[in-house]
């Protein structure tokens, strides 16, 4: 009788979580959070400003770039405001909609990263294994219909995730773990059969991460097999160089989100600063290093970015 009668209940609001018995000092962690916000928004925009406005870099690899970078900015712009006010104003209350909105974007854009990942594997697979049909086999038409692949099955996949928490009834309080809405995280104070739930989140997870890391992976070892074949020691080592950024950006990418998976199955860290210092590398890794290891490995974008700002100077002066 007591589930019929909370059976629709919705809270209005859920109150999001700082960090656990350091609410009184946590407003200094704002600090750096808010220098990372301005990092990955001034560095993503501005690899994605140098790809377009230089004719040199519209190659395939650089637009995939670019699309990474788009998404990460997506990515910070869905968590800036409950982050920040959690931090910095220490208001930790978010509206129920609200939520869900924040956690379809967040996860449709990780969504969109993963798939933009693997298709910057291909992309070092094909200029490796046949550079000379690199830009034939990857045309500006395939580039954009990949992008638009990687949105729509971000946007299909996550569509659901709102619209069946909806119609659970919430009865196992309103606290959050994080400073954002995340989808098990939101299931789990729900006290009606969340099977459907389970069962739809693996299956997101296993159709969007879980193939393309597997086909991620296979790129490398058909990528690793064409460099073996390559008779010069420094033709191996180049041909390497050029996947050292994707490979570490690959990593950052799935290892936060591999761990952040892990706390919710397997319950939370004892320690608060390293709990919250997981979810937030989540948020954080990818948008703001993958700008600056672009921009530091890539010599054609640290040259682009290079003449940005030279130019800025020319005419401020």
């Amino acid at each position: 009788m007591e589930y019929t009668n909370s059976s629709r209940f919705q809270p209005p609001s859920l109150l999001l979580m700082g960090i656990p018995g350091l609410e009184a000092v946590q407003t200094w962690f704002s600090i750096p959070l808010c220098i990372m916000y301005v990092i990955a928004y001034l560095g993503n925009c501005t690899i994605i400003f140098v790809i377009k406005t230089t004719p040199t870099l519209h190659e395939p690899q650089y637009v995939f770039l670019s699309m990474l970078a788009i998404t990460d900015v997506g990515l910070s712009l869905s968590t800036l405001p409950t982050v920040l006010s959690v931090f910095l104003l220490n208001h930790r209350q978010i509206e129920f909609h609200s939520c869900l909105t924040q956690m379809f974007f967040i996860h449709t854009f990780s969504s969109m990263e993963s798939a933009i990942l693997l298709a910057m594997a291909f992309d070092r697979f094909v200029a490796i294994h046949n550079p000379l049909h690199y830009t034939v086999v990857l045309t500006p038409p395939r580039i954009t219909w990949m992008g638009f692949a990687a949105m729509v099955r971000g946007v299909v996949l996550m569509a659901p995730s709102p619209i069946l928490l909806k119609r659970l009834p919430f009865c196992k309080g309103v606290f959050l773990s994080h400073c954002y809405c995340y989808h098990p995280d939101v299931m789990k104070l729900a006290c009606g059969p969340v099977r459907v739930n389970i069962i739809y989140g693996l299956s997101v997870v296993f159709c969007s991460f879980g193939i393309d890391s597997v086909f991620i992976v296979i790129s490398y070892i058909l990528i690793l097999k064409t460099v073996l074949s390559i008779a010069s020691g420094d033709g191996q080592l180049k041909a390497l160089n050029t996947c050292f950024s994707h490979i570490f950006t690959v990593f950052i990418f799935y290892v936060p989100l591999i761990m952040l998976a892990l706390i919710h199955r397997f319950g939370t860290f004892k320690s608060p600063i390293l709990h919250v210092t997981m979810a937030n590398l989540f948020l954080f890794l990818t948008p703001v290093l993958n700008p600056l290891v672009y921009s530091l490995k890539t010599k054609q974008i640290r040259s682009a970015v290079g003449k940005v700002f030279r130019g800025r100077g020319d005419l401020l002066k």
